[in-house]
């Protein structure tokens, strides 16, 4: 575990990190497993076009999981995390690779995240993070409080 940040050195608009995450279809399988959501919108192509989707779309808490990881790494323990609030805006398709196997990423999520709110009398942050997909945002409002 990395240290936290000192809160007397956090400013407001602060950059705190940036990171591209790729997803695959195997990804959605492996998320499934693991949190037991085995909704078929999350793996199967047919399925998820009768239901009116464009296709088969990622799981919203794999979504707000991975993004949230850039403010854990950045603060250096996931206990410091108080709150995490966000609206989902649009879903990430994760389309089937052309050929290859099913690992091969097909969607790549782009996260962000800059300091919002500083407290130093109550020694905690409001991280604000952009996730967002093909320069969509799929996340709004996403909002990290920490403690630091």
């Amino acid at each position: 575990m990395s240290p936290a940040p000192r809160i007397s050195t956090l400013e407001k608009g602060q950059e705190i990190g940036s990171r591209e995450i790729q997803l695959s279809r195997a990804d959605l399988i492996r998320y499934a497993a693991a949190s037991g959501d085995h909704n078929p919108i999350h793996w199967n192509e047919r399925f998820a076009r009768e239901v009116g989707l464009d296709g088969v779309i990622a799981h919203g808490m794999l979504t707000m999981g991975l993004a949230v990881d850039l403010v854990t790494e950045w603060v250096g323990d996931p206990g410091r995390v108080s709150d995490y609030q966000a609206r989902f805006t649009k879903p990430v398709p994760v389309p089937d690779a052309d050929t290859g196997a099913p690992d091969a990423p097909t969607a790549t999520l782009h996260v962000s995240g800059k300091v919002g709110v500083v407290d130093v009398e109550a020694s905690t942050a409001r991280i604000d993070l952009t996730v967002s997909l093909d320069g969509t945002k799929v996340l709004v409002k996403s909002q990290v409080s920490v403690t630091l």
